[in-house]
């Protein structure tokens, strides 16, 4: 519960950076194997996460988004809260906030390559060759950019599912600090370490040697 007035500080630390894209993991596929008691608590408390927060969010201009299948276990209560969270702010410029929810890296993969497959089948590719890209074109959000960075709290050194197609030439960083402490101030922390870094995508820098 510490957790969403966190998310709505990151929120604000991250417009204030000026960053047009934050995605927040909310819950995993994996996650269905906690108890019945516990999924309960997570799928109502989202929900009324998104009925409490998605005014004020309206109103520092974001664009409410969730990853994620929608199709799988999701009560219909906690679907409706999603469905009129993101046409709310669908028109918003300020930033996208896209909430990880029911998603899983791998099962999104699985998935885009099922689109692949069905587009095969109905003689949809066009001569399209099987690439990186065409599945890249197949994922929830194709025009959600690969994040530059990921922020791993808690200590744990994984990114535990999270993105995982994406996540190729992201830079990743780990804190000791759990998700309810992590403030903006964390946030700047993180994001002036990144800053320091040299992002190479595969090549060679000009100044490294042989």
């Amino acid at each position: 519960k510490i957790g969403e007035a966190v998310l709505i500080d990151i929120t604000c630390g991250a417009i204030e950076l000026g960053i047009k894209h934050l995605t927040v993991y909310a819950f995993s596929t994996e996650n269905w194997k906690r108890s019945t008691e516990g999924v309960r608590f997570l799928m109502g408390f989202n929900r009324g996460l998104l009925r409490r927060r998605r005014d004020e969010l309206h109103r520092m201009n974001v664009r409410v988004r969730f990853l994620g299948r929608r199709d799988w276990k999701v009560p219909r209560s906690v679907l409706k809260e999603m469905e009129v969270s993101e046409e709310l702010t669908r028109d918003n410029t300020g930033m996208t906030l896209t909430i990880a929810f029911n998603y899983g890296g791998r099962v999104e993969v699985v998935d885009a390559v099922k689109r692949l497959i069905a587009d095969h089948d109905a003689g949809r590719l066009k001569g399209e060759k099987l690439t990186p890209e065409s599945i890249s074109r197949r994922l929830y959000h194709p025009d959600m950019p690969d994040p530059d960075l990921i922020i791993r709290t808690s200590g744990e050194e994984r990114i535990s599912n999270f993105l995982l197609w994406q996540a190729a030439y992201s830079e990743l960083y780990f804190t000791p600090v759990y998700w309810p402490d992590f403030d903006r101030e964390h946030l700047y922390e993180a994001v002036r370490d990144f800053q320091k870094r040299s992002r190479r995508f595969g090549a060679i820098a000009e100044n490294d040697s042989d």
